[in-house]
């Protein structure tokens, strides 16, 4: 049995739902690993697949898919990133009222261990400093109140994709990211953890293990403890730990890096936005889109 992220390279819901809806009638998907280019066969059938990870800002697209494919044959969950920046800064984000409203529909329809809301990352600008992110945090935990049980957090870590798309918006406008030291960082965490605990949302770290407290865990964003409340089988498959203070269960990843049109200009897995438009507008002529 495997568990299937879907995908943390790009946004499968919002981009790719017609595809991964053929994959599924085929019962496998081909992947080619970024590094070496070696191509994997992975099996998608129910017999197969334990659960099924989405990671979305969009997971209208997909519904049909979810309702007509998914929802009987195999147990499942949403990362469900919702941030709410200015345009400039996530330029093909849908509104974050119509997120909310999303997630709303899958929690309700689902339960609360359908969906994990991430705010994700912590993007510390001129446009957004901390004082921003508290009170864009307040508002966004206060609709959610009730709806999700469990809130991811990061601060932007600038990978080689990362710094590439900030040092381009750094030169097309006077927006500057910052990184604050860790002296700031910790207590700033623990501000918005007592904001989510006002709202009855846990919240826990993505890989950031620094700033790891008893207060504050890290998070697994592939968790077997969610797989199983959503009807999984508790297969123990081990951490994959990918990353420093990854708490992950191993997993098989579906999508394929430089395809997510959001335009987010803190993205790790794409190189530029004019690159992912161009995946997407080949897919839509027909060709295949692999990892």
């Amino acid at each position: 049995m495997t568990v299937i992220s879907a995908s943390y390279k790009t946004d499968i819901p919002a981009f790719y739902g017609d595809w991964f809806h053929q994959q599924l009638t085929q019962n496998f998907v081909e992947t080619r690993n970024p590094f070496n280019n070696r191509k994997s066969t992975i099996p998608l059938s129910p017999e197969e697949v334990d659960a099924f990870v989405f990671w979305t800002r969009n997971a209208g697209p997909f519904l049909p898919v979810l309702y007509n494919k998914i929802v009987d044959q195999y147990p499942f969950y949403f990362q469900f990133t919702i941030t709410g920046y200015p345009r400039l800064l996530e330029p093909s984000v849908i509104p974050s009222d119509d997120a909310v409203s999303q997630m709303v529909s899958i929690a309700r329809n689902f339960g609360p261990h359908a969906v994990v809301w991430r705010y994700d990352p912590i993007f510390v600008s001129d446009l957004t400093p901390l004082d921003f992110h508290l009170e864009n945090f307040k508002k966004l935990s206060r609709q959610l109140e009730g709806v999700v049980n469990e809130v991811v957090v990061s601060f932007t870590q600038p990978y080689a994709k990362t710094k590439r798309n900030l040092a381009r918006l750094e030169r097309k406008t006077p927006v500057n990211f910052r990184d604050p030291p860790d002296e700031i960082k910790h207590p700033f965490l623990m501000k918005l953890q007592k904001i989510a605990a006002a709202s009855g949302i846990h919240m826990t770290l993505c890989t950031q293990p620094a700033h790891v407290t008893e207060q504050l865990p890290g998070a697994a964003c592939i968790d077997m403890d969610r797989i199983i409340a959503m009807g999984g089988t508790n297969i123990k498959p081990g951490l994959q730990g990918n990353r420093a203070g990854c708490l992950c269960v191993a997993s098989r990843d579906i999508g394929m890096y430089d395809s997510c049109a959001h335009g987010c200009v803190y993205c790790y897995a794409v190189n530029s936005p004019e690159k992912a438009k161009a995946a997407l507008k080949s897919h839509k002529r027909g060709l295949a889109i692999t990892g």
